[in-house]
């Protein structure tokens, strides 16, 4: 067994289901891995028991580059699993368990190659960050946010940083896809309130503020959001077109996406509008009584630079007599596509000659939103090498979340080409 499959394994088994107490275990056994190394952690406790770790290993440059990643997972229902899903059993060549693939996979991959780094000496050609964070799937308050507000003097002298959800395969018409991303959409997490007179259920109502946010809801969720092509999402239909040997007309998208193989169209059709979804209802609680109040949550997200138009088209949806509050607002950040960009696809291409790499914008979100509010741009960049039958996408939250074992080692000598001061110090050993 590799060390990044058995780290993998070990992290998996730590139920970090947020909200929890795992963090802390997670936290804790991160920091001793680390130690081990001759690594110094720091780790930061927000609140009780919800803790991240930072640690940086110097290189041969104070140019410091970010690697950060979550210890905290969402739900798991045992029964709806083939095997239990904090098992972290190793079989079939795949590390199984809620948190394989987003991310502790991922983790294990930094971590096993740091670890394998100190027992041979190897120093990375700049210094990096590491972090392992809470909370990020919520939204980085007890995580991220907390240690960019309180620490930031832990991120001296870094302006980029490596995170999740890029740099895995994409297998499409033979073609070896590894799309990189360089942004992604803001997230616009809003309540809605529809007020009104309460009354008895049985009388003509005067103001039903249930109907009212009926209406609302069913005309945000009728609405057809138009296409918004930023320029980073262009790059990446370019860049599929050349991997496919196709052209692909930017002005008839929907039909595009109906031709193209799933795989390539799955990349880039969810960001090529605003969503705005809505997701809970609250409202009375007597089926004969008219409530005085009536509440909605809507899971919003905006491309980057539409904030101001995306908020005004909801408002104007959503009509005059509703209010709306933000439960969370994010801008939607992006990075170059150059720069670090080339430096990660060079990383890829040295150990797979086939790959094709290309930019790519994330639907959802990440703590790289938290941060670009200091200046780090952030590149979603966790490198995996995947056989075409796994539903990697399906994986994010989904039942039977599963890693390769395979495609761990394969991070691991990506990261190393990228990291190293030399493309011969790369690969792990022992």
């Amino acid at each position: 067994m590799t060390e990044v499959a058995e780290i993998c394994s070990q992290l998996i088994r730590i139920d970090t289901t947020n909200p929890g107490p795992g963090e802390r275990l997670a936290a804790e056994h991160v920091a001793d891995l680390l130690a081990e190394a001759g690594i110094e952690p720091v780790l930061i406790e927000s609140a009780p028991r919800r803790t991240s770790v930072v640690a940086r290993v110097t290189g041969d440059s104070p140019d410091a580059l970010l690697v950060h990643g979550h210890l905290d997972v969402v739900p798991a229902d045992a029964a709806e699993w083939k095997r239990h899903p904090f098992s972290g059993e190793i079989d079939g060549g795949c590390v199984h368990g809620r948190g394989a693939v987003d991310m502790k996979g991922s983790l294990a991959m930094t971590l096993a190659l740091v670890r394998d780094w100190a027992r041979r000496g190897v120093r990375p050609r700049r210094d990096l960050i590491l972090a392992f964070l809470a909370d990020e799937e919520s939204t980085g308050a007890y995580g991220s946010r907390y240690v960019v507000e309180n620490h930031r003097e832990l991120f001296d002298g870094c302006t980029e940083a490596i995170s999740e959800s890029g740099g895995f395969t994409v297998t499409a018409e033979g073609a070896r896809i590894y799309p990189v991303a360089v942004a992604e959409r803001g997230t616009a997490w809003m309540k809605f309130t529809a007020r009104g007179v309460p009354g008895h259920g049985s009388k003509p109502p005067v103001d039903n503020p249930v109907a009212e946010l009926a209406r609302a809801l069913t005309r945000l969720a009728d609405y057809t959001w138009p296409i918004h092509l930023t320029p980073e999402v262009a790059a990446l239909i370019e860049g599929l077109a050349e991997a496919l040997g196709t052209r692909i007309d930017l002005n008839a998208l929907d039909g595009e996406i109906r031709r193209l193989p799933p795989a390539a169209s799955a990349l880039f059709k969810g960001v090529i509008r605003n969503s705005a979804n809505p997701t809970m209802l609250r409202a009375g609680d007597k089926v004969n009584s008219i409530p005085g109040k009536a509440e909605a949550h809507v899971d919003g997200r905006f491309l980057p630079g539409s904030q101001q138009e995306y908020l005004d088209t909801i408002d104007r949806l959503m009509g005059p007599k509703i209010t709306r509050e933000f439960l969370n607002l994010e801008e939607a950040p992006s990075a170059p596509v150059h720069g670090l960009f080339d430096e990660l696809c060079a990383a890829l291409r040295r150990e797979d000659p086939l790959a094709r790499p290309v930019p790519y914008v994330m639907s959802g979100g990440t703590d790289a939103k938290s941060f670009a509010r200091i200046g780090i741009r952030g590149y979603g960049f966790t490198p995996l090498l995947l056989p075409p039958e796994l539903d990697y996408f399906g994986m994010f939250h989904g039942v039977d979340e599963r890693v390769p074992v395979a495609g761990l080692e394969f991070g691991v000598r990506v990261l190393g080409n990228l990291l190293s001061p030399e493309p011969g110090d790369s690969t792990p050993r022992g």
